[in-house]
């Protein structure tokens, strides 16, 4: 506990709670702070939003490719048949099946990142509603986890492929990759996502979209980002 106070202490003295950071400089800071770490920390972007998820028109969620990936492993388990599963298993995925699949989720087994399922799998999959829906795995067209090209979805969400979905409080929050990347590689998955958030501005939104942007690591204290560096928000 006391390793956590001298850091904690250490974090507090060398940033500014109240300052509007630029991002380059918020990530070089937050590297800095995570280079003492044990393990390689996380890199967080938690973005509020002036938006009501609760509305139908105010919903925010969609994917986006981080160029520098994600830094950890994605498990993709697949809903698909025959040649389709096939296609799932050459491309990478983690577990492949139909039936079998759906009693192993029924019973707690439901360890991944991301469902991907065939068109013609969703009925069987629809009885997997209460279960994925609340953990938000649900395959969803609108996020391309259903779909024909099964290869190339597991490829994708293998790839730095994430899904961005705003919560309740209309904030959304995601890892941007891990502490260890090079400044450069942490400033384009920043960008890839931020930018993806502005251009899914919902037609219901009202008054300001981005109210505010934050960036932080796993152990580390958060920092403001400056909003006028953001285009578009």
């Amino acid at each position: 506990m006391a390793k956590l106070t001298k850091r904690s202490k250490i974090a507090s003295e060398a940033v500014d709670r109240e300052k509007l950071y630029s991002i380059d400089e918020a990530i070089n800071t937050l590297k800095k702070l995570a280079s003492s770490s044990k393990f390689d920390e996380t890199l967080d972007v938690v973005i509020n939003l002036g938006v009501d998820p609760r509305h139908a028109d105010q919903m925010v969620r969609g994917v986006v490719s981080l160029p520098a990936g994600t830094g950890k492993e994605t498990r993709v388990a697949v809903f698909a048949k025959d040649a389709k599963a096939d296609e799932a298993k050459a491309a990478g995925a983690d577990v492949v099946g139909a039936e079998d699949l759906m009693e192993s989720m029924q019973n707690g087994d439901l360890n991944y990142d991301r469902i991907i399922a065939t068109p013609d799998m969703m009925g069987l999959v629809g009885r997997l509603g209460k279960v994925l829906g609340p953990k938000g795995l649900m395959p969803n067209p609108k996020l391309g986890t259903v779909t024909p090209n099964v290869g190339q979805a597991v490829k994708d969400a293998k790839g730095g492929q994430i899904e961005y979905r705003v919560e309740k409080a209309g904030i959304i929050h995601n890892g941007l990759g891990k502490v260890s990347f090079k400044e450069a590689d942490l400033r384009k998955n920043f960008d890839a996502l931020v930018n993806a958030v502005v251009r899914a501005k919902p037609a219901g939104a009202k008054g300001k979209y981005v109210r505010k942007v934050g960036l932080s690591s796993t152990m580390g204290p958060g920092l403001k980002i400056d909003l006028s560096e953001i285009e578009g928000a």
